[in-house]
């Protein structure tokens, strides 16, 4: 628009740095960034998929009988041992350079597998770190209670999901209140396979697979406790870092690890993802509130009708108001006619 503007009125062409200039010097405007969606993950966030994940899982907790103590959520979380959390850093006029925070080198994956329950109750965690043995010393510090083991990627596979779901059982079990469980899990392929499914059945586990690509709204430890896990985590990794521990092994990552896992999975954080994915308790308008993205096919227009009626946008006037601010620069660089009225 502006560079129409100047060339009408016989002037030079904009600068390259104009439309950032122009941005900083007019309160009026701001810059957003657009983000990309990802279409799969739009066309699942309609309602018309939502609402029967809810529907069913009311009606599955009423035909078993289970209750909000006996209703898990099963989830992975991937770490990268040596990943610090990005912080904003502030510092004085005096030294305006951008200031760098030192990553340690070891970028090795870590996942671990979860299980939280409706009530805030938390099964201990099953860490897998990529290698093909165990060194006792890595874990010598751990409470008795957690699991350790490797896989050749650091990656949950077949075996692992089995070993998890027969840890979830022996914790689970002898304190449920009902006959069953429900098990809430997402459509990884460890969680589809025949013995996973198989175990299930055979010790009453519901095992109850959201639709795809909706577990950042629908699976409570998605809504809260991972992210906040790889936060806080990622604090404790960029104070070792600033204390010059550049190299983060196994041994250095677990203590890191201990602490961000003991600060993220209390009761209140475990009962919020729960409460944000309508499930605990049961309120779907938690999650159909939040869903902004629907995808329509158009309406063909009926037989002797005008396909299309020109309307005025209704944000025109924000364009009208921005076209206004502009002429008023371009005032400053050209003598002005009075071309908007």
């Amino acid at each position: 628009m502006a560079d129409r503007l100047l060339r009408e009125r016989g002037g030079k062409p904009t600068g390259k740095n104009w439309v950032d200039n122009f941005i900083k010097r007019t309160p009026e405007l701001r810059t957003r960034w657009s983000r990309p969606y990802d279409h799969q993950r739009a066309v699942c966030e309609n309602p018309a998929v939502f609402r029967p994940w809810f529907t069913l899982v009311q009606s599955i907790k009423e035909k078993y009988g289970i209750a909000d103590e006996d209703t898990w959520n099963f989830d992975e979380s991937g770490f990268m041992m040596g990943k610090i959390s990005s912080q904003l850093v502030v510092t004085g006029l005096e030294k305006p350079r951008k200031q760098k925070k030192l990553q340690p080198s070891d970028r090795e994956w870590v996942t671990l597998a979860q299980g939280v329950a409706a009530t805030g109750r938390v099964i201990p965690p099953f860490l897998i770190f990529a290698g093909k043995v165990l060194i006792t010393s890595w874990f010598a510090d751990l409470p008795r209670d957690w699991i350790i083991t490797v896989s050749p990627t650091g990656w949950i596979n077949n075996d692992l999901a089995l070993a998890w779901l027969k840890h979830f059982d022996a914790h689970t079990k002898a304190s449920s209140t009902g006959a069953y469980r429900l098990l809430i899990i997402d459509g990884h392929d460890s969680h589809c396979s025949v013995d996973f499914q198989d175990y299930c059945k055979e010790n009453k586990i519901v095992a109850l697979c959201m639709p795809p690509h909706s577990s950042h709204l629908l699976q409570p430890l998605d809504v809260v406790p991972h992210s906040l896990l790889k936060r806080h985590y990622g604090d404790g990794i960029s104070l070792l870092a600033r204390s010059r521990v550049y190299h983060i092994d196994k041994e250095t990552f677990l203590p890191a690890f201990k602490a961000a896992f003991k600060k993220t999975f209390t009761l209140e954080n475990v009962r919020a993802g729960f409460r944000g994915a309508g499930l605990a308790p049961y309120n779907p308008g938690a999650v159909l509130s939040k869903l902004d993205v629907q995808l329509r096919t158009p309406t063909p227009p009926a037989p002797g009708t005008v396909a299309w009626e020109a309307q005025t946008p209704r944000l025109a006037y924000r364009d009208i108001r921005i076209a206004k601010v502009i002429s008023a620069e371009i005032s400053a660089i050209v003598p002005f006619a009075d071309w908007l009225g």
